[in-house]
This record gives structure tokens, sequence and C-alpha cells, in this order.
């Protein structure tokens, strides 16, 4: 049965406007649509208080989270199709263990050896953290691609990424024993996720980067397509297998050190997104399933982010927490569903 294309991809892209205004509109502070809409106009004369409430912090954690979300799910979808592996995420090859690793060693480090805390640096601090989360993320991703440049198999490679991890892991473990306590509980609270933590002139850089990285991705859509087929038929067409892996790995590791370095590192997101959307669309096709995946992305992440701060809560509870319930039990519904069709065939 042909499924209706344009009616699902209609309905994801509404679930994005619904659920980034829910973001808006619902919080510890319960502001009427009316009022959030002359904010956002600038129009008509609002409390002060609720106007920083929506400007300064909904709107910014709101397009943080859909920026995120689809930078995450993208890049998901090109580890699964560039492994042909269903559990190969963003994080496979180590490239979100790389961004940990750098933080750690400013985070951690710090107090140890400067004698101040990073934590109580408030602004430069962030930008530390931020420079530090993509500087580790791209060393990773460096040695990643010299090592796709001297191994043939996926499968050998995926290897080397998760060893790359292990060590990055254990370098951490070393320096948290050397740390002092408030380090480690800063770097603790960054590796739980967070998309409030972006906000002033950091959304605007990180959603003009995002919005050129994302759309270059799509570039790679005939490529994917033709690496589905096999090594062996898709090098018959003509592709190039090496530097066709090298690109697509390249796009999803720069995605994934951008938005691990603004909101540290999101689980979850880029390996539910990719299944969730070929239960939906029954169908392998990049032309379908990137743009699918980008304002699935997007639109759950949005979910995640509103769960993290219902009404009510006084905080907000950690992304990371939130993303694994919503996540862990859509690719399991994913694959049992997957698992019963085979069965049936």
């Amino acid at each position: 049965m042909k499924r209706p294309t344009t009616l699902f991809m209609l309905l994801i892209v509404a679930s994005v406007f619904l659920f980034f205004m829910l973001n808006l509109l619902l919080g510890s502070v319960a502001i009427p649509l009316k009022s959030v809409w002359h904010i956002l106009m600038h129009t008509g004369d609002e409390p002060q208080v609720w106007q920083n409430i929506i400007l300064k912090s909904r709107v910014p954690q709101s397009l943080t989270a859909l920026v995120a979300g689809a930078g995450l799910a993208i890049s998901g979808l090109q580890m699964q199709t560039v492994f042909r592996n269903p559990l190969a995420g963003p994080s496979v090859l180590g490239i979100s263990s790389g961004a940990s690793l750098g933080v750690a060693f400013v985070v951690l480090l710090s107090g140890s050896l400067g004698g101040v805390a990073l934590s109580k640096l408030g602004y430069v601090g962030e930008i530390a953290l931020s420079v530090a989360a993509i500087a580790g993320a791209l060393s990773i991703m460096a040695l990643i691609v010299y090592v796709s440049q001297k191994v043939k198999g996926n499968v050998t490679l995926l290897i080397i990424g998760v060893m790359i991890g292990y060590v990055a892991n254990a370098i951490i473990g070393v320096l948290k024993y050397f740390s002092v306590e408030e380090d480690i509980r800063a770097y603790v609270i960054w590796g739980l996720g967070s998309f409030s933590r972006v906000s002033g002139d950091q959304v605007i850089l990180f959603v003009i980067l995002m919005s050129a990285l994302i759309p270059l991705s799509f570039l790679l859509i005939k490529t994917m397509n033709l690496m589905l087929l096999g090594d062996g038929y898709a090098r018959n067409l003509g592709l190039n297998i090496r530097r066709s892996r090298l690109l697509v790995i390249t796009s999803s590791g720069v995605l994934v050190a951008i938005v691990t370095a603004y909101c540290g590192p999101i689980v979850f997101l880029g390996l539910a997104v990719p299944h969730l959307c070929r239960a939906i669309f029954h169908t392998s096709d990049h032309r379908i399933l990137m743009p699918a995946v980008l304002f699935a992305g997007a639109s759950l992440a949005l979910v995640c982010n509103l769960i993290a701060r219902m009404p009510g809560l006084e905080g907000a509870l950690p992304v990371n927490s939130v993303t694994a319930l919503v996540g862990a039990p859509v690719v399991a519904s994913v694959l049992f569903r997957k698992r019963k069709d085979d069965l049936n065939e």
C-alpha cells in the first residue's frame, strides 16, 4: 500500500510549528497566546517580566532545540546509511566523546592548574566550553577521516571509532580523579545536555552555522541512495566509495561537533528519528527521508524540551533524561514492528 507521503510530510511540518508555539506558551509562568504574539511582534504593552521570559529564555531555547534536533537527526541518518547499521548514531565514531574530552580538559584542569573554576567565569566560561568542545570534536573527526582513508571496511572503521570513544572516556576518568569537586560538578552538568545553555549572540551564531551546514548535507542525497545499493553496484554506477564515505562521515561529524559544542552530548535523537521516519514513510529513499528526519528531529527535540521544563517545575530536567525516555521506546517499538512484519511475510 502506497503511503500518502505529502500528507505525512505536511503533518510533520505542522507539528514543528505546533510544538514551537507550545514551547513559547508553556512553562513555570503561564503567558497567554495573545500576549506572546504581541511580544513577538513588538506590539502592545506587555509586562517586562513576560517580555524577558519570551525573548531571552523561551525563544532562544526553542530555536536551539529546533535546530539541534534537525542536525542530530540528519547526522544519525547519514551514519546509519554509511555503515548500513540500524544501531549507528551520531556518537558512534567517538566524535561526541571527543567534544566531551575537550570540555573535560578545560573544565577539569581549570581549577587544578589555574586555581579558578571555569564555572565561576560566567559568559567567558561558556565561550571556553564551546571552543573546547568544537576543538575536541573536530580533532577526533580529523583522526577518523585519516583512518577512513587507510581502512576499507565500514565495520573496521566502526570498531576503531568505538575504541576511540573508550580511550577518550578513560582519559576523562583520569582527569576527574585529579580534579576538584566543583569542576567535576560543572562537567557533569554539561554532560547532561541542555537547550537552555545557548543564549544571546550564541543563538544567532549557532542557528547561522546549522542553517549553512544542513542544506549542504542535502547535496549528498544521491550519494547516500547509491551507497544503499552496496559497494559493488555503487562502484559500477561510477561512485567513488572511499570519497563518498569520507564526505558523508565529515558532514555527519561536523553537525555532531557543532551541536555538542553548544548543547552538550544529546543522546537518542539521532538514533531514534531515522527509524521513526522509515516506519512512517515505508521507504529508504533519501529524497524523502532527509527532509522527513529534518522536520521530525526538530519536532521531537521541541517535545523533549517541553517535557524537560513542564509547567509546575521550578527548574528544568536534564535533556538527556527526557530524550532517552522518549527515544528508547520509539526505537524499540519500530524494531519490534519491523520484526513482526518480517515474520508475517
